[in-house]
């Protein structure tokens, strides 16, 4: 049976200052509360007992799983079977549900009571959901959150895999100043084919030493990653932010991997297997239609943006993101409805930009904790 999240389960001082704003008139509002969290008494299968990984105690780091789902519940039910599944299980499971219309919500409830569920009142895209789940996960005491979308399916040593590269690293004599901001796992599609919508971008020019590092703990330098399986550093997250929530979708696994490792390090982990279960074979270039607009706008929103990248790395990537534009363009069946796309795309890019991600989340239901610095 689900309740409204409880200022027990934040701080007091982040309970404190919730943000007093909340969602504007919506017809899906009165069917559920801003934010539903599944009991906590009860713990789905997998789970690990919370208590055994205390920082203070010098036991092992707390690991927090994040999936976003939108209307895929069948998929969903198989991406948390398979979270809960993994020989280092993670201690906390967080589903951000972006009012979905086909029962994920009574069905995540039914088949994993342990799992916390926050249901938003109105879909906020990939970028708000992750957004959502990362708040609640760093109000809380994650030392890592694992992210992944409700259409991954990670093989059982996947987690564990990515925590024993990130304690590799870390053991390295000597020690590294700050551990891995990020360690993605190797996605594949359904055929076991590498998946080319979530392969990260190798990062450029890394130093011979931090390629070294990388080799002896099983991993390659990356300079960003997808939201399909990624462990990102809490504390780093705690420093740098959320996603921009604003971008609904595309991009906004580019913009926040990227700002999070700059001037950290990143990490690719073969040794971590995830299935991305995508409809078809192929990466983000392929004939979008009228989302081509989020691209395009998103793209302009992040190169304006002084964070995430430094000023050459903004002229390559303004570079290859041209190329694939045009890729896009040259393989598309649709060019008029990509062309009106790219010029509201543009427009937007340049005239707006992105609302804070506190507003977008209260839109969509959620009042965000405040978040605990380190």
């Amino acid at each position: 049976m689900s309740r409204p999240l409880s200022t027990s389960a934040v701080s007091r001082r982040g309970a404190e200052t919730l943000l007093a704003r909340g969602p504007p008139p919506d017809p899906r509002a009165s069917r559920t509360a801003s934010l539903r969290a599944s009991s906590t008494t009860m713990r789905a299968p997998g789970l690990r007992a919370s208590g055994t990984t205390s920082r203070e105690e010098g036991n092992e780091m707390r690991v927090t799983a994040v999936v976003v789902t939108y209307n895929r519940r069948h998929l969903l039910l198989e991406s948390l079977a398979a979270v809960l599944a993994q020989s280092r299980a993670p201690d906390a499971v967080i589903v951000v549900d972006n009012a979905s219309e086909d029962g994920t919500a009574g069905a995540v409830r039914a088949a994993f009571p342990g799992v916390q569920l926050a249901e938003l009142a109105r879909n906020s895209g990939g970028a708000g959901g992750f957004a959502a789940g990362m708040a609640l996960a760093l109000a809380g005491d994650a030392d890592h959150i694992w992210l992944m979308d409700d259409d991954t399916v990670p093989e059982p040593g996947a987690l564990g895999a990515l925590l024993a590269a990130q304690e590799r690293m870390t053991a390295q004599s000597p020690a590294p100043a700050r551990p891995p901001a990020l360690i993605a796992s190797r996605v594949l599609w359904t055929d076991r084919r590498e998946h080319p919508m979530n392969t990260p971008r190798p990062k450029p020019f890394a130093a011979k030493a931090e390629r070294d590092a990388a080799a002896a703990a099983g991993c390659v330098p990356i300079r960003s990653a997808s939201f399909v399986s990624v462990l990102v550093d809490a504390a780093e997250c705690r420093r740098r932010g959320l996603p921009r929530a604003a971008y609904f979708l595309w991009n906004d696994d580019f913009e926040f991997t990227t700002r999070l490792l700059r001037g950290n390090t990143g990490l690719l982990c073969p040794a971590s297997v995830v299935v991305h279960k995508t409809k078809t074979f192929g990466s983000t270039d392929v004939d979008p239609g009228d989302r081509f607009f989020y691209e395009v706008r998103n793209k302009i929103w992040m190169f304006r943006d002084r964070a995430p990248l430094a000023p050459l790395e903004r002229l390559a990537y303004g570079g290859s993101t041209l190329r694939r534009w045009a890729r896009t363009f040259a393989g598309s069946r649709d060019r008029r409805t990509l062309s009106s796309s790219l010029v509201r795309g543009i427009a937007a890019g340049v005239r707006t930009r992105p609302r804070p991600t506190d507003e977008v989340l209260a839109d969509a239901g959620l009042l965000v904790p405040a978040r605990n610095q380190d």
